[in-house]
């Protein structure tokens, strides 16, 4: 009889459980009742996510963010947020975050990750002509290198952890940082491989610092609602997809080529 009993219980907590899952709506669901596919976004990273002076957001992530939104038969909204405000404006305003977004252990107890689409890792960035002085972690460490980081995010993480006896200026604009080094108010900066490779494209002068071997590894991936699998499971699926298509190196190539 008491085994009855507990068998009984099992099928009944079993039950309340299936019957509170199904009533449970995944974002996916809302994201196609409400015909929108809100998508949080820096606007200051290339080749990511940009926002020009036309309000548009342009860049690899907001390609892909718009197909994954056609992929649904919704359209997307990009809301432009910042490093420092990333989680708390992503869980307060939108269905998915993009632009560069490295995955760390920090954000994924807050929010669920896609599977990464792209490797990559942290690297320095100076004029040409001084690309032996920072080869190493311990070259760049010294008082007299004038290390320069955008707020907020795994950059600043990175420099404050790894440059303790470097002298530190956080700049506040990702999009002008760059020419800072350029004229001289800074010496370096040690940002994303695959951001180094565009930014000495865009100011000659510069030149990205053994791109190919990082300092670190990293990851890019895109940011979901914690908890959500369904969704996830979508997401991860469209970038499968989008990838053996060869839609995604279409993508990488006109971005980076």
């Amino acid at each position: 009889m008491r085994r009855t009993f507990i068998a009984l219980a099992i099928l009944l907590l079993a039950a309340t459980s299936y019957a509170q899952n199904a009533t449970t709506q995944s974002r996916l669901e809302e994201v196609i009742t409400h015909g929108t596919l809100r998508v949080c976004t820096t606007g200051d990273y290339r080749p990511y996510s940009f926002l020009r002076a036309d309000g548009q957001f342009e860049g690899i992530d907001i390609d892909i963010a718009q197909a994954l939104a056609k992929s649904l038969g919704v359209k997307a909204e990009f809301i432009q947020t910042s490093w420092s405000k990333l989680l708390s404006d992503f869980k307060g305003k939108c269905d998915i975050a993009v632009g560069g977004v490295s995955t760390t252990l920090d954000r994924q107890r807050e929010v669920f990750f896609t599977k990464p689409y792209m490797l990559d890792g942290k690297t320095p960035i100076a004029r040409c002509n001084e690309v032996n002085k920072y080869q190493t972690i311990a070259q760049i460490d010294q008082p007299a290198t004038r290390v320069i980081v955008n707020p907020g995010g795994t950059n600043e993480r990175f420099a404050r952890q790894y440059f303790p006896h470097a002298a530190l200026t956080v700049y506040p604009d990702n999009v002008t940082i760059f020419k800072q080094i350029l004229a001289h108010r800074a010496d370096v900066m040690v940002t994303d491989a695959s951001e180094t490779l565009l930014q000495q494209k865009l100011n000659p002068g510069l030149c990205a610092v053994h791109p190919e071997k990082p300092f670190v590894y990293g990851e890019k991936a895109y940011m979901l609602p914690r908890g959500d699998v369904i969704f996830q499971e979508y997401v991860d699926q469209f970038l499968h997809l989008f990838q053996a298509n060869g839609d995604y190196q279409a993508v990488i190539d006109k971005w980076l080529k």
